[in-house]
């Protein structure tokens, strides 16, 4: 496995663990502040998005992997 998909997914279990952990705290306090806490829901689901649309891009692209198949 090449050093950079390794650190790719270890940024990414702990980019999770850092978002589980703030979802819920966020979801404990969505149940005492109920409707400010519904305005954060665009921003991090947008921010969701983006981090998505960023890995799926890594994983998919070709010329990256180019360079996987070099002899070293």
């Amino acid at each position: 496995m090449p050093l950079d998909r390794l650190v790719l997914i270890l940024i990414c279990v702990a980019v999770a663990a850092g978002v589980t952990v703030w979802l819920g705290v966020f979801l404990a306090a969505m149940v005492t502040l109920p409707f400010p806490a519904m305005l954060l829901l665009v921003p991090v689901a947008l921010v969701a998005w983006v981090l998505w649309r960023v890995i799926a891009e890594r994983l998919n692209n070709r010329e990256d992997d180019h360079y996987d198949q070099i002899e070293k």
